[in-house]
């Protein structure tokens, strides 16, 4: 089967602008009424959220047809309405803009939408829940046990004392960090409570990374594919952000190497433990390498393990500061970022930053600033939690691997021409669709109920267009439910492909 979906001929600019469309646009067609209402409903919405400014460009009729995988009839109807009300103009030459005059009436987030970027459609699920849509924009499975019988011996042991401090501690409860510490000792990294910051989720300590060593200008260094909510975070600092390929056993050293050659980089951010997407594991041999390059190109490198307890038995190599030796006599700033959100439960938020001693006081000051300091009976929790965290991620192998069994026995069944390679490890299927632009695919699959993050919003570099992200840590009853609506919406697309109206002559 071949979908033709034409780049613009601009290049990559109107490329980035078509992708900045559909951010806005997000779930546009999930509800009632006629598909060119819906559209004209989420232009206006993006419109008056500012997301949309005046003077800004729309894709030609034909060409937002073919991207929402809609007729054009729709799209046509859509920009009617929109040119009745005044709020978007088209000139013959210049294509269809949002009309001069229009003024956004609210702050970007004032109609509830997560505003605009990679990763708002990531977000937007949580702030609108489920509905109907059947969404894998999250990659979090349920709660371990552990959770309750944590919570009650705190109860039980903890809180009492614990009420007893004021509350606010920024670096961290010192019981949670001397745990912490020990964990990444046990697997291979030396640490002290020193060197331990403990965050609100993985997601903050990224946030206060950004804060310290980034200003507009600077350059990040990331995976391609990788995940789109740290872009985001990157480019709220002002910061380019510079894509590097991976394989299939992760970030190519070879590849980092020769763009640190070719331009100066402010920070590396990797996932070399079950990368996400891809699930892949990135080497010893490789860890070392990339630890050589920190040391030659004085970079800080930020290794996220934040997907490390997603296991599905593998051996793992000790985190990637371990390979410090690496850098021989230089100096080299590495930092090390981990959370229980994937290996024990999401809603507990609690990650953490490893780094020096000055740099985790550097970072306890920002994150001072935000809040203060992490709620005291998460970490109490977390602190009951962490010492057993080893035995707890083996003992979810088992339920990981059935899981993992059970969504590519069900692709296999129902979506035979699709491809992926087995991960390593973590929660995701990255899938390949032959012949098809995934994001035209995930409209597809939207109007049947499934939310999917195609490609285009994970890879800066375009090189994964036809990709898409499946997890499948699940329950069996959904994860059917959701390949089974992948299949109709992939049928239909088969049959018809975005559906374009034949005219015929009336002469």
């Amino acid at each position: 089967m071949t979908v033709e979906v034409d780049r613009y001929s601009g290049g990559d600019d109107r490329a980035n602008d078509e992708a900045r469309l559909l951010d806005v646009l997000n779930d546009w067609s999930v509800g009632d009424g006629p598909l060119y209402q819906q559209l004209a409903d989420a232009i206006r919405r993006g419109i008056a959220e500012g997301a949309l400014p005046a003077g800004s460009a729309l894709p030609a009729e034909r060409r937002l047809a073919s991207v929402l995988a809609v007729s054009r009839a729709t799209v046509v109807a859509a920009y009617d309405q929109l040119r009745g009300e005044g709020a978007v103009e088209s000139r013959r030459g210049s294509g269809t803009r949002i009309a001069r005059t229009a003024r956004a009436s609210r702050l970007p987030g004032g109609d509830g939408r997560v505003p605009g970027g990679n990763s708002a459609q990531l977000f937007q699920r949580l702030i609108d829940g489920p509905g109907t849509v059947l969404s894998l924009a999250s990659a979090a499975g349920s709660a371990d046990a552990v959770i309750p019988v944590a919570l009650d011996e705190v109860a039980r042991h903890d809180l009492a004392e614990a009420m007893l401090d004021p509350g606010y501690q920024p670096h961290g409860l010192a019981r949670l960090r001397d745990t912490i510490a020990g964990y990444l000792t046990r697997i291979g990294l030396p640490s002290t409570p020193a060197e331990i910051l403990v965050t609100t989720g993985a997601h903050q300590a990224v946030d206060l990374v950004a804060q310290l060593y980034l200003r507009p200008g600077s350059r990040v260094a990331v995976e391609a594919p990788g995940w789109p909510a740290c872009y985001d975070v990157f480019r709220a600092a002002g910061a380019t952000l510079v894509p590097v390929p991976i394989d299939q056993d992760g970030v190519r050293p070879e590849a980092l190497a020769a763009i640190l050659d070719e331009t100066p980089v402010d920070l590396v951010y990797l996932m070399p433990t079950f990368h996400n997407p891809t699930g892949a594991l990135l080497s010893a041999a490789r860890r070392r390498r990339i630890v050589e390059l920190a040391a030659e190109h004085d970079v800080v490198v930020v290794s996220d393990d934040t997907l490390a307890g997603v296991s599905l038995g593998h051996e793992v190599p000790p985190p990637l500061p371990a390979f410090a030796a690496a850098a021989g006599d230089r100096s080299v700033s590495l930092i090390q970022l981990g959370s229980l959100s994937k290996s024990v439960w999401g809603g507990l938020r609690v990650g953490w930053a490893r780094a020096s001693a000055d740099v985790i006081s550097r970072l306890a000051r920002r994150k001072a600033l935000a809040d203060l300091g992490s709620p005291i009976i998460d970490q109490l929790v977390a602190a009951r939690i962490v010492p057993e965290l080893e035995a707890l991620v083996r003992r979810r192998v088992p339920e990981r691997q059935a899981q993992l069994a059970t969504a590519e026995s069900l692709l296999a069944e129902y979506l035979p021409s699709w491809r992926w390679q087995t991960p390593v490890g973590g929660p995701c299927l990255w899938v390949e669709l032959p012949d098809v632009d995934a994001a035209v695919f995930a409209q597809v699959a939207l109007r049947h109920g499934v939310e999917a993050i195609p490609g285009r919003s994970m890879d800066l570099s375009g090189n994964h267009d036809s990709f898409l992200r499946l997890p499948y840590c699940f329950g069996d009853e959904f994860l059917t439910e959701v390949v089974r609506r992948l299949a109709t919406a992939w049928a239909e697309l088969d049959r018809h492909g975005p559906w374009e109206p034949r005219l015929r002559p009336v002469v």
